[in-house]
């Protein structure tokens, strides 16, 4: 989408800043512009708005005005600190009310309360660029906007596919769930190490449906431990035949939550990677914290049971699921997965970096292998590597990409066009 067909909505209520934000907006071609003073009238404003879209599409089309997005406004520009409504009541409102798709906060408060304001709209669905600091410059602003449309373009096309539990259980037994590759890197030498195998689904239309659609539909049939039990049995194929080729990779799988409740899951998993011809030791199997969490208590039997098999332990998405240290240091981990949440653009966010040297710090000190998920961009990389991770896993290095690609995908990470 172009900047010239966007519409923001500017709330500040400061007039001579509000101006200077519609006029900086102005000479950057965005045409469509909205001003409210407050979080009040910015809301009666966006209703306005949402309302009109529902008359205009209902009465053109026939269409149910309930089905259609109220969304009229692409983007929120909002200080925090306002008389009446604030800021931070104002996003929650516009979150639960689904009446913008985006929202940039612009402020000169405290970075930790802008950080915490974002984890929070992020929480209620809505897309959050990155905070302004005040004072707003052309600059700053035309760099949100390039966010912005690089956000948009990213989503994901099947943002929410026409399907049923019955649909995905059919798939996942019919093999159409299958695991695609995203390589692993040394930090040191760009060397790749490994891959981690992430479930995705070919549909019959062509779509490439992602996890987070069809999961949750497994998880309510019981069918997570099935799962868990084709991707590593499909995976450690592939690596079998790589290993022929003389492509030595270690493969991560991500393992259900489940896993830690079945004492018989360790044997099972020994039984999928002989079968396969490949050695656990080979093998990270990835579990989240969140998960662990929940179940390491009863479940510890289970994890020094794979680490006693040879399999390699993953903490994955660490620094999202506020797990205790004492959990930590009685789990039997071999690698600590720090989370993209944290490492995409942690080389210019002082709190993201301070997040990713202390997570590092504590794998060294634990004597794990530490991966960074989400590298993005070279500055991301420099700083990883500054600061002595080993391991990059992200977009900066590819996409995952189906086992037949790989060695594809990993000739375009030796000739990189960055």
């Amino acid at each position: 989408m172009s900047k010239s067909a966007l519409s923001v909505l500017v709330v500040e209520d400061h007039g001579f800043q509000r101006r200077m934000a519609l006029r900086l907006l102005a000479e950057l071609g965005v045409a469509s512009l909205h001003e409210a003073a407050d979080g009040a009238s910015a809301l009666n404003l966006l209703n306005r708005l949402a309302q009109a879209r529902a008359t205009s599409h209902g009465g053109a089309r026939g269409d149910d005005p309930a089905d259609i997005d109220p969304a009229q406004v692409d983007l929120v520009l909002v200080d925090l600190d306002m008389p009446g409504m604030d800021g931070i009541e104002f996003i929650d409102r516009l979150a639960q009310q689904r009446l913008a798709r985006a929202v940039l906060v612009v402020s000169a408060l405290d970075p930790a309360l802008l950080h915490t304001v974002q984890t929070m709209a992020r929480a209620c669905g809505l897309r959050v660029l990155e905070a302004l600091a005040k004072p707003l410059t052309k600059a700053k602003l035309a760099e949100a906007l390039m966010s912005l449309r690089q956000a948009k373009a990213d989503e994901d096309p099947q943002a929410a596919p026409d399907i049923t539990a019955e649909d995905a259980r059919i798939a996942l037994e019919t093999g159409r769930i299958e695991p695609w590759f995203q390589l692993q890197v040394e930090l040191s030498n760009g060397r790749a190490i490994g891959v981690e195998a992430l479930a995705r689904w070919r549909h019959d239309d062509g779509r490439v449906i992602l996890p987070q659609h069809f999961v949750p539909l497994l998880e309510a049939q019981d069918l997570l431990d099935e799962l868990t039990e084709r991707m590593l049995a499909q995976a450690c194929r592939y690596k079998r035949g790589w290993d022929r080729e003389g492509l030595r990779l270690k493969l991560s799988v991500n393992v259900s939550a489940s896993t830690l409740d079945d004492a018989g899951a360790a044997d099972r998993y020994q039984k999928i990677v002989r079968e396969a011809g490949v050695a656990a030791s080979e093998v990270v199997l990835e579990l989240t914290e969140s998960s662990l969490m929940a179940d390491a208590a009863r479940g510890l039997a289970v994890l020094a049971r794979l680490r006693l098999k040879g399999f390699g332990l993953s903490i994955d998405d660490f620094g999202t699921g506020w797990s205790s240290l004492s959990q930590l240091s009685q789990v039997p981990f071999t690698e600590l997965k720090i989370d993209q949440e944290f490492v995409a653009g942690a080389s210019h966010k002082p709190r993201k970096r301070a997040v990713v040297e202390a997570s590092l710090d504590l794998a060294r000190k634990l004597g794990l292998n530490a991966v960074a998920e989400g590298v993005e961009t070279v500055e991301d990389w420099q700083m990883l590597a500054e600061l002595g991770c080993a391991v990059a896993q992200g977009r900066l290095i590819g996409e995952a990409v189906p086992g037949a690609e790989l060695r594809a995908a990993l000739g375009r990470w030796r000739r990189p066009e960055h």
